[in-house]
């Protein structure tokens, strides 16, 4: 694992478990409010290009702006592209980004097999297949963030750098209960009428959500060897008072794959690219065009 040097003295970046945990405790108080917030989704960003694209016998949702080296956007669990409007703003200016409501989320349809982070990785590949770009960074969030692991361990030519944030690399590196949180709750409460709003099957969240739920208990389980593999430059990202992800998880995934460095936000949580996306985009940003 590596320091992440940055000047934003905000960012708590540490070689340790000890430094880290000292690090929070001295968080600044005026930022310990922003993890209890669930902020409303942005707007959609405003993108040259929006479409579907044929892939895996459903229709993906995709969308292009900018210019400049390809980076490549996934959201969360239940989300979809709309959460990571700010995002897509931070990045066209150098950047040609690349936005994609997964399988089944947003606007994108889905099919009667099994939810799983291998799938949706494939999803992935054939959309950069019809897009001609041969290889992207990858900002993801949450399941975003383990898809862009899944891409780094299966498809290690066709991603550069990825940033993980709210990431887990196997179950027990959640926190049990994680979904009863209030913030997490009101976020999938808030998730059923986006789903209503966006989806071709407006009627269909609990499903679906059953769907999501039955794969987040099971899946992913890479082991320390898969993790090894990887070449890609990681960045695992997190939130001081992320809902969902142990805070030793993340120290163990920076430890485990090659290279990686970790970056603790302090005063935000699972949900830190809405709550204060300053920071998380200043983060991103250094991280990709350092």
């Amino acid at each position: 694992m590596k320091l992440f040097k940055s000047p934003l003295k905000p960012l708590l970046a540490m070689t340790g478990a000890m430094g880290i945990a000292a690090a929070l405790h001295a968080a600044p108080a005026s930022a310990a409010e922003l993890w209890q917030t669930l902020p409303p989704t942005p707007a959609p960003a405003k993108f040259d290009r929006t479409g579907f694209a044929n892939v895996n016998g459903i229709r993906l949702y995709n969308a292009e702006v900018g210019k400049g080296s390809p980076v490549l956007l996934l959201h969360g669990g239940l989300a979809n592209s709309n959460y990571l409007a700010k995002q897509v703003d931070a990045l066209k200016a150098h950047h040609l980004v690349i936005a994609v409501d997964t399988r089944g989320h947003g606007r994108s349809t889905r099919d009667d097999r099994p939810y799983g982070y291998d799938l949706m990785a494939d999803d992935v590949v054939a959309l950069l297949d019809q897009l001609h770009i041969k290889k992207a960074d990858v900002v993801g969030w949450s399941d975003g963030a383990i898809q862009g692991i899944d891409l780094a361990i299966r498809y290690p030519d066709r991603v550069g750098k990825i940033v993980a944030f709210g990431v887990n690399t196997n179950t027990d590196g959640l926190k049990p209960d994680f979904d009863k949180n209030p913030v997490f709750a009101a976020y999938i409460k808030r998730a059923a009428g986006e789903y209503a709003q966006l989806s071709s099957t407006p009627k269909e969240y609990d499903a679906f959500l059953a769907q999501i739920g039955k794969m987040w208990d099971s899946q992913p389980n890479w082991t320390d060897a898969q993790l090894k593999t990887i070449k890609s430059k990681v960045l695992i990202l997190d939130g001081e008072h992320d809902e969902g992800i142990k805070l030793e998880h993340n120290i163990y995934m920076a430890h485990t794959i090659p290279g990686a460095q970790l970056m603790i936000l302090p005063g935000v949580s699972h949900f830190a690219f809405i709550q204060d996306p300053k920071m998380f985009n200043y983060a991103i940003t250094h991280f990709l065009d350092n």
